[in-house]
């Protein structure tokens, strides 16, 4: 297998990496990067001397770039994970999602089908078996749910409230539209919000450590009763690996571990775990919470569903979210804070 990353110096991308450079029936993998400010090379330290690993500095905007990363390396297996991913960046400008998440899964679609041969369906109802492409996408496609109503499930209506969700819910359409058309062989997850370290400083909980540290207000959007589904990267990474080594082309999967907080549950846990392991601030970490106005389009509820992928391939989320939470109040994991 030679495997292409997208967006490897990323915060899932990177832990992904560092899992995936240990599978032994991997002989090469290639990470593709455009090093934007998300990306920091500082994630993948522990791999950059592998003898399998690869790194290519690339734009999924440059359609010929991709072209030439996937011929020149012989990739086989895509894990496309490059993307746009801040909510506010995209209601500020929705220019660069559009052209990232849009685009250039464009771009990457059509350097795998023309260098894997894939035919229109016509010729062969059936997708080939011989590549992979899993296409991680968001739960937040789906849209909000309300408090009684049940998780998303692979078969829920998309609903984007956001132009990230929806550049992110028309990748996945096109994503889908190859397997349809040309037996691409594409397999889509939707993951609930992530946590863990090296996670990006303009994240909900790396915003909310670097302000513990600096006794800084810490923001919370409207009343923060809003819920969120949280997994630890390091499950969603074992879930990928998973599917990676048992596809079904076509399929969709969600993926999520059952953590639903409200952002205002969460910060105080964080802030009382905070002052449990740095009494030296002197305690009282809750007073610093302050309430900011709403964002536009802002969902109220995310709950996933991840029974299919649990019950088809048996993975199950193994970390414990108060211990994973403690472990990113240590000092050595504040990476990107």
């Amino acid at each position: 297998m030679n495997l292409l990353v997208t967006g490897g110096a990323g915060f899932i991308g990177s832990h992904f990496i560092e899992r995936a450079i240990e599978d032994s029936g991997i002989q090469k993998l290639v990470n593709l990067d455009a090093l934007t400010y998300a990306g920091n090379p500082a994630n993948l330290a522990a791999v950059a001397d592998h003898p399998r690993y690869h790194f290519e500095q690339a734009d999924l905007r440059d359609k010929n770039a991709v072209l030439r990363i996937v011929r020149d390396h012989a990739i086989t297996h895509v894990v496309h994970l490059a993307a746009e991913t801040h909510v506010d960046n995209s209601i500020a400008d929705p220019n660069a999602f559009i052209h990232t998440n849009v685009t250039g899964t464009f771009h990457l679609l059509e350097a795998c089908k023309e260098t894997w041969n894939n035919e229109p369906r016509t010729t062969n109802p059936e997708p080939r078996t011989t590549n992979v492409f899993l296409h991680v996408s968001t739960d937040e496609v789906y849209g909000s749910l309300g408090p009684n109503d049940p998780p998303f499930t692979e078969g829920s209506p998309f609903r984007p409230n956001s132009p990230y969700a929806a550049s992110k819910a028309a990748a996945d359409h096109l994503v889908r539209s190859y397997v349809q058309t040309y037996r691409f062989p594409a397999v889509i997850t939707r993951c609930s919000n992530n946590y863990g370290p090296r996670q990006h400083g303009e994240k909900f909980i790396p915003t909310v450590l670097r302000c513990l540290h600096e006794r800084k207000p810490i923001p919370l959007y409207g009343d923060g009763l809003q819920i969120r589904d949280w997994i630890h990267v390091s499950d969603h990474c074992a879930a990928l690996m998973t599917l990676l080594a048992s596809p079904d082309p076509g399929e969709v999967c969600n993926i999520g571990a059952n953590h639903e907080r409200t952002n205002l549950d969460l910060l105080v846990t964080i802030c009382d775990l905070f002052d449990e392991a740095h009494p030296e601030f002197g305690g009282n970490s809750r007073s610093l919470i302050t309430h900011v106005p709403d964002r536009p389009g802002h969902d109220r509820r995310y709950a996933i569903d991840a029974s299919h992928l649990r019950e088809r391939l048996g993975w199950t989320p193994n970390a414990d979210f108060q211990q994973s939470l403690k472990s990113l109040l240590e000092p050595q994991r504040r990476i990107h804070l």
